[in-house]
């Protein structure tokens, strides 16, 4: 076992430095580990904006075929024209529904959070009220 002969300052300014070195390193692998990880969402968010792309040529496919389907009886305008009105009709449901969530989300403030802070705050400022 050999001693060495630096000094305590000497040590504390080599421990210093090599923390530092730690702590840097530490900080790259992090970055690139989260470069890694940012790279493969962003593929998927990719991939899943491509199906929805893909499901609505899809759906869109689908209504042609309705209406295809529908001018085997009826003539092709008169079918294109209904399948366009119940279209229309679903997405006048969906948006009236859509309407009535967004008019019960309203407001977007944490509203019972708040009345229980002011109550917290009023508790501690006049603590006795509770116990009467």
């Amino acid at each position: 076992m050999t001693h060495s002969t630096q000094s305590t300052g000497d040590l504390v300014s080599q421990l210093s430095s090599e923390i530092s070195t730690l702590v840097r390193d530490e900080l790259r692998l992090a970055q690139v580990e989260v470069t890694g990880k940012a790279k493969r969402a962003g593929i998927g968010a990719g991939m899943f904006g491509a199906a929805g792309v893909l499901a609505l040529y899809g759906v869109g496919v689908l209504i042609a075929a309705a209406v295809l389907a529908l001018a085997l009886v009826l003539d092709a305008w008169l079918a294109a024209v209904i399948v366009g009105v119940v279209l229309l009709a679903i997405a006048g449901v969906v948006a009236m529904r859509g309407k009535r969530e967004v008019a019960q989300a309203a407001p977007p403030v944490p509203t019972q959070a708040v009345e229980n802070i002011k109550a917290d705050i009023d508790t501690v400022r006049h603590p006795r009220r509770d116990h009467e």
